[in-house]
């Protein structure tokens, strides 16, 4: 009898290790994108970090950016990778720290880009993004069907659509720009469940005796739903942000 009672118990016990485990992974991408915030905001209203990512065109004596934002993002791609290579050797605190300097230099390379929009509309595609976003991640934790199978469909939409970008630098097409939005958007809402749905699973097998191993695991976490939530933020402005 007391076999079979100990198994509620076990079962209850795990729950809550995984829920504190997901509660780790979405406080700290809420404190990444917290940060990618107000980092953005700073750049774009005090002057000595304006200085460095704005410049004054001398012909139309408009604000263009320099080349420090796009340094920034390649940094940060540089950094995302590194994590995500070398993170199961890596110590908890550096990874941490890497994550929130990553976190730092994209609200860096932000700043170009919000200042092309107004302010509310800004605002008002957060919330939109932070409300699908939820709604997915959602979804994915207690689906009971396996969205493994979605992993390489999703990745094989990421890379077209990726490709569809750099080819649509030079066609220039505002009709491919609004479908590669569009898709783009489905793409990272089904990432969304996906991922967050696979980090369940993480943390259901993450040893919680381990405390770095812990760590490691809510900070790879937490930049897995950061880099969805980013795009999906991005994808929504171009099609709901007002410019200025």
């Amino acid at each position: 009898m007391s076999q079979y009672s100990s198994m509620p118990q076990a079962g209850a016990a795990k729950a809550e290790l995984v829920n504190a485990f997901m509660r780790g992974v979405y406080g700290w991408m809420s404190a990444g994108l917290g940060l990618t915030a107000l980092v953005a905001y700073a750049t774009l209203t005090v002057p000595a970090l304006s200085r460095l990512a704005f410049s004054i065109n001398p012909e139309t004596g408009a604000l263009q950016p320099t080349m420090l934002p796009m340094i920034a993002l390649l940094a940060g791609f540089g950094m995302v990778f590194y994590l995500s290579f070398k993170i199961a050797t890596m110590n908890p605190s550096t990874a941490t720290t890497l994550f929130m300097v990553f976190s730092a230099l994209t609200g860096f390379s932000l700043a170009p880009i919000l200042m092309v929009y107004t302010s509310a509309s800004v605002f008002s595609t957060f919330l939109t993004t932070a409300g699908m976003f939820g709604a997915m991640s959602i979804y994915g934790m207690i689906t009971k069907k396996d969205l493994t199978s979605w992993g390489s469909l999703l990745m094989m939409g990421l890379i077209g659509i990726i490709i569809a970008m750099v080819v649509n630098i030079f066609i220039m097409s505002q009709a491919m720009s609004f479908a590669i939005s569009v898709i783009g958007v489905i793409i990272f809402l089904g990432l969304t469940a996906y991922d967050t749905q696979k980090l369940k699973t993480m943390g259901e097998n993450v040893p919680m005796g381990d405390a770095a191993a812990v760590r490691r695991g809510t900070i790879l976490g937490a930049l897995t739903l950061y880099l969805d939530f980013y795009n999906l933020f991005l994808l929504l402005l171009r099609f709901m942000g007002d410019r200025r």
